[in-house]
């Protein structure tokens, strides 16, 4: 069955440039190590999409429209349905001094970020910098090598898979969920209660609930601290009086005849 908008699918990809053949993304961890893309702390699966959703590329959303699961697919993303064109005005001069106010020393292929935007550094001039507030892919034409792994229909996994997407550090099998009629309760497990970013992921996952599921008018979040049990207590050792032993030392009395 071809998939379209509106499905919940799970997708491999890996997306190159067309102009140079290298390697920009992917979901593979295998890939990602040969391309040296690979980061520790990244989770390497196949992602999460709702087709149409906009969480990817204009041009990789709309080319998913058609694919059949388990079939692999070319996908061509021209700049205008990627990452843009490039524009001059995103590029701009700021002052050295800025840079070593924050501790910075900006060197060329720097990528750093400045008032909340990602950036890169393009030169390093004599008390100026030269930094591109252009994406990194902006006026390239990607290719995507695409796999739809799975079509996601269950209601229950839908929801597994919403919160995976803003909590995807722990097992999507370890959350709890309890549905009735028109209310959902999530019971988060204990390794994610100290997790950094919890309560706006939980804002995220609502957001996303309320507008993918509107048939659920209310969710709840459940946090179950468990006190933990104390070491269990050994019971005494009965000693017979025929084991007793005098101990190493200690002198016993005389016994009367």
């Amino acid at each position: 069955m071809p998939i379209k908008a509106g499905d919940f699918i799970l997708a491999d990809y890996t997306c190159k440039v067309k102009e140079s053949g290298d390697i920009v993304d992917t979901t593979i961890a295998k890939v990602a190590e040969e391309a040296k893309l690979h980061k520790h702390d990244a989770v390497y699966e196949p992602m999460f999409i709702v087709v149409g959703e906009g969480w990817v590329t204009k041009g990789l959303d709309e080319g998913l429209s058609g694919l059949e699961v388990g079939k692999t697919a070319t996908i061509e993303v021209s700049p205008e349905k990627g990452y843009g064109t490039r524009d001059p005005s995103k590029i701009k001069l700021i002052p050295l001094r800025r840079f070593k106010a924050d501790g910075v020393t900006p060197v060329p292929g720097m990528q750093l970020e400045i008032d909340r935007k990602p950036a890169l550094i393009r030169s390093v001039g004599a008390g100026r910098v030269q930094v591109d507030f252009n994406h990194p892919l902006a006026g390239k034409t990607l290719i995507y090598e695409v796999s739809i792994a799975s079509l996601i229909e269950a209601k229950e996994d839908k929801i597994k898979a919403i919160i995976h997407r803003r909590l995807p550090s722990v097992a999507k099998e370890k959350f709890r969920l309890t549905l009735a009629e028109k209310e959902l309760t999530i019971e988060i497990p204990e390794e994610a209660f100290f997790l950094e970013g919890l309560q706006l992921a939980k804002r995220m996952i609502l957001t996303d609930l309320e507008k993918l599921t509107p048939e659920i008018e209310k969710v709840s979040f459940i946090e179950v601290f468990k006190k933990p049990k104390p070491p269990e207590e050994k019971p005494p050792v009965e000693v017979k009086p025929e084991q007793a032993q005098a101990s190493p030392g200690i002198e016993q009395p005389a016994q009367t005849q």
